[in-house]
């Protein structure tokens, strides 16, 4: 039973995981930016959703399908913290691109300034709670518990890794974000607009990371204003772990913290729960200083 458990519980950890990392890797990815603020931009699509199920209960006459409320709540988060994402983008990070040490500065420095905003906004409990909850309850798979918003993320998380990678590899915009990453002087000869582009994968990114708030959240019960410390602290980490820019890392870097967290609390770690994938990390970089399949920039 206990294998069944770590083998269920690792892989819906591990596909949650993939998904708050996934937009840190995709806006490094094209633009080589380490956007810090990515944290910020998971906590804010948490509040904006919990805001939005809270409040459009009084704009719809009763009984209106809650799974209804839960996709409009989920697509206007999408879009506004897109928004939000692109214009701190266009605003801060735009300007000192290349300089790393600034990014760095600037977008930690976003990460309080967003928080101290939800301070504001939403009160000085910065343990708020929302209804944030998607689909309360739970099921079984092979007797192992779980709940329906983490099978639920789970699955999300894989439909958009297969739409980004097809987004990527298809698309003129995907191909244009991947020449970017590949060449920048060369993709400016051939009339790709920087700037345009990278306030776009801004705004991908951002709408990624507010989606992987509402799970992280729904999943813990409770959206915090701190919570972007602990976003931003595991999508970091996977991401240098799978190396940075590169998609294929970020889930293999994700599926090694998922498992990590998940066998060590069921064999009762303790202590060691928050701090092992973290020397799990500190292993793997001291034998390969660029991550697991780290190269410069790489967009698979």
């Amino acid at each position: 039973m206990l294998l069944e458990e770590i083998i269920i519980l690792g892989t819906v950890t591990s596909l949650v995981y993939a998904l708050l990392a996934l937009g840190f890797t995709l806006i490094y990815g094209v633009s080589g930016v380490i956007n810090l603020a990515h944290g910020a931009l998971v906590m804010v699509g948490a509040y904006i959703f919990g805001a939005l199920v809270g409040f459009f209960p009084s704009l719809f006459p009763a009984g209106f399908s809650h799974v209804a409320v839960v996709v409009l709540a989920v697509i206007l988060t999408t879009i506004l913290t897109g928004i939000i994402g692109s214009i701190f983008y266009r605003l801060t990070l735009h300007s000192i691109l290349g300089d790393q040490i600034a990014t760095l500065v600037v977008s930690i420095t976003g990460c309080m300034l967003f928080a101290q905003l939800i301070w504001l906004v939403f009160g000085a409990t910065l343990t708020a709670r929302f209804p944030v909850n998607l689909f309360p309850g739970y099921r079984t798979l092979l007797g192992v518990t779980v709940l329906n918003d983490q099978t639920l993320g789970a699955v999300v998380s894989i439909i958009l890794f297969v739409s980004l990678s097809i987004f990527i590899a298809k698309s003129r915009t995907g191909m244009a974000m991947k020449a970017l990453s590949q060449d920048i002087e060369a993709a400016m000869l051939m009339g790709i607009s920087v700037e345009g582009m990278y306030m776009l994968t801004s705004a991908i990114a951002g709408a990624i990371a507010s989606i992987a708030g509402v799970f992280i959240a729904s999943i813990a019960g409770a959206a915090s204003g701190d919570m972007w410390l602990s976003a931003l602290s595991i999508s970091f980490s996977v991401v240098i772990l799978g190396g940075l820019g590169n998609i294929k890392g970020t889930i293999v870097g994700a599926v090694i913290f998922g498992y990590s967290v998940e066998a060590i609390t069921l064999l009762g770690g303790g202590g060691l729960v928050a701090s092992f994938p973290f020397i799990v990390l500190i292993i793997v970089l001291l034998i390969r200083p660029k991550g697991l399949f780290g190269k410069h920039v790489e967009m698979e």
